[in-house]
C-alpha cells in the first residue's frame, strides 16, 4: 500500500467501508524479490538471500531459512488478520523456487484466520502449476486465456504471442475446456510447461482481457479497443463475463476508455537512466523497434507525461461508444448475477470443440443439473453449427441471431451463450 494515499488506520477505514458495501478487498502481494530502490536488507542481513542463485532482481530470497518463512507468513497474516483484508493475490510465484514454501503459507493462513472466514489465496505463476490450486489455493490467474484471445483478437504473434498463434483455434478450445492450455506441452523455447488441469473448477481460473502488466508492459501502452474489431472485442467480453471462471476487469475497460496505459515509474538519478534504457532495450527484438530511433518514442518511465497520459479519462464527451460499453458490461454483470452465480458451485468443464477458424463450442456442467453452452466466433467469416441446443435458453449474444438464416450457423465476431436447465433438480 503506497503511504501517499493515507495511514494504517485510513487504510483499515476503507476495507471496512467498502465491507459495509458488500465488497472485498484483495491485496496484492510481492513475495518473490524486493525493489531496486530504497531496499537496504541485503546490507544488513546478507544471510536473507540466497547468492547462489539470482533473480532479474538480484539474489534470490532464500525460503530455506525459517527466520525468512516467518517473515512472509508474518506479514500475509498481518494484512488478512489485523487490517481484514479478504485475499491475497501472490505476484509471480514462479519465481519462488520453493514450492513447500507456498504450501506452508497457505496452511497456516488457513488455519489462523479461523473456521468461519474464507480467505482467497489468488496466484499468478507462469508455471500453470495446477497441483497448487488443490492445496490452500483459490485461483491463478489464466495467462494462456488471455494470450489466446488476444493473439485472435489482434493478429500479435511476437514475443510470447509466438506460442498461441499456431494451431490458435484448437488452443482457444483447450482454453474453455480444460483451463490451462499448456498442460505440460513444450513451449517455443522447447521447455514443457504447466501441469493438466481440466479436472479444476472453471472458478480455479481468473480471466482477464487486459490488466496492468499486459497492458503497461507494451511499449504504447494500447487497449484492446484501439486493437481490434469492435464485434470480436464484444464476444471475448461476453466470454469474459459470462463464462464460470472468474473475471477481472482493467480499470477503465469497462468505459471503452482509450487513453493508454504506460510503463511508468518514480526512480531518480542513474536508477531512473538505467530503467530509461532498459525499458527501451526490451523491444530491440521487436521488427517495428529494430532502430534506435524508433525505440526513442517510447515514453520515458519517469516522466510525469507519461503518468499522466495514463488516466482513463471519464468524462462523458471524451469520445464516443462510452456510453455503448457501459451499457454492455452493466448488462452481462447482472445475467452473470442472477445465472451464473447461482449455478457455479460444483462447476466443472464439460468439453469444447472447433467450429471452424478462430470458432469454437464449449459447455460447462453447472450447479444442479444445468449446462451453460458457449458458441463463439472471433473470425472473420460465419461458421456452421452443428451440436444442437436442445432446450437451451439463451442467456445473451452480442448479435442478433432471430434472423431464421442464423439457426444453423454463427456470424463473424459473434458470441452466444445458453443455459440448458432441463436436468436442473
Amino acid at each position: 500500500p503506497e503511504a501517499s494515499y493515507g495511514t494504517p488506520e485510513q487504510l483499515k477505514q476503507l476495507i471496512d467501508a467498502a465491507h459495509g458495501h458488500g465488497l472485498m478487498v484483495f491485496l496484492d502481494v510481492v513475495y518473490n524479490h524486493f525493489g531496486p530502490d530504497g531496499n537496504y536488507l541485503g546490507r544488513y542481513a546478507s544471510a536473507f538471500f540466497r547468492h547462489d542463485q539470482h533473480t532479474p532482481w538480484g539474489d534470490a530470497i532464500d525460503f530455506r531459512r525459517r527466520e525468512v518463512r516467518d517473515f512472509f507468513i508474518d506479514s500475509a497474516l498481518m494484512w488478512l488478520n489485523e487490517y481484514r483484508f479478504d485475499g491475497l493475490r501472490l505476484d509471480a510465484v514462479h519465481a519462488i523456487p520453493d514450492r513447500d514454501f507456498l504450501l506452508e503459507l497457505a496452511e497456516r493462513v488457513r488455519a489462523e484466520t479461523g473456521p468461519d472466514r474464507y480467505v482467497h489465496l489468488v496466484l499468478e505463476n507462469e508455471d500453470n502449476r495446477a497441483s497448487l490450486l488443490e492445496q490452500g489455493f483459490t485461483a491463478q490467474w489464466n495467462d494462456d486465456g488471455h494470450n489466446v484471445l488476444h493473439t485472435l483478437l489482434t493478429g500479435e504473434t511476437q514475443g510470447y504471442y509466438a506460442d498461441y498463434c499456431q494451431d490458435a483455434t484448437d488452443k482457444l478450445a483447450r482454453f474453455l475446456g480444460e483451463g490451462f492450455i499448456y498442460q505440460g506441452q513444450k513451449n517455443r523455447r522447447g521447455e514443457p510447461r504447466g501441469e493438466p488441469s481440466a479436472h479444476l473448477s472453471p472458478s480455479a481460473f481468473v480471466l482477464f482481457l487486459q490488466n496492468h502488466d499486459q497492458i503497461g508492459n507494451r511499449a504504447f501502452g494500447e487497449r484492446l479497443v484501439s486493437l481490434s474489431d469492435p464485434d470480436a472485442l464484444r464476444a471475448a467480453t461476453v466470454v469474459l463475463l459470462l463464462s464460470p471462471m472468474i473475471p477481472l476487469l482493467f480499470m477503465g475497460e469497462e468505459w471503452g476508455a482509450r487513453q493508454p496505459f504506460l510503463f511508468f515509474t518514480s526512480h531518480h538519478g542513474e536508477l531512473a537512466d538505467a530503467v530509461r534504457e532498459g525499458r527501451r532495450g526490451e523491444f530491440a527484438e521487436f521488427d517495428e523497434f529494430a532502430d534506435a530511433e524508433t525505440r526513442a518514442r517510447i515514453p520515458d518511465p519517469n516522466a510525469v507525461e507519461t503518468f499522466e497520459a495514463s488516466r482513463p479519462d471519464f468524462t462523458s464527451a471524451s469520445e464516443p461508444g462510452h456510453s455503448e460499453w457501459l451499457a454492455l458490461y452493466r448488462t452481462l454483470l447482472q445475467i452473470r448475477h442472477a445465472e451464473i452465480v447461482p449455478r457455479l458451485p460444483g462447476a466443472r468443464f464439460f468439453g469444447s470443440a472447433a467450429l471452424g477458424k478462430a470458432a469454437v463450442l464449449a459447455r460447462w456442467k453447472m450447479a444442479y443439473g444445468s449446462t451453460l453452452r458457449l458458441e463463439l466466433n472471433l473470425g472473420p467469416v460465419s461458421v456452421p453449427l452443428t451440436a444442437p441446443r436442445g432446450a437451451a435458453r439463451l442467456l445473451f449474444s452480442n448479435r442478433d441471431l432471430s434472423d431464421g438464416r442464423f439457426a444453423d450457423q454463427l456470424p463473424a465476431g459473434t458470441a452466444a451463450i445458453y443455459l440448458d436447465e432441463s436436468n436442473e433438480r
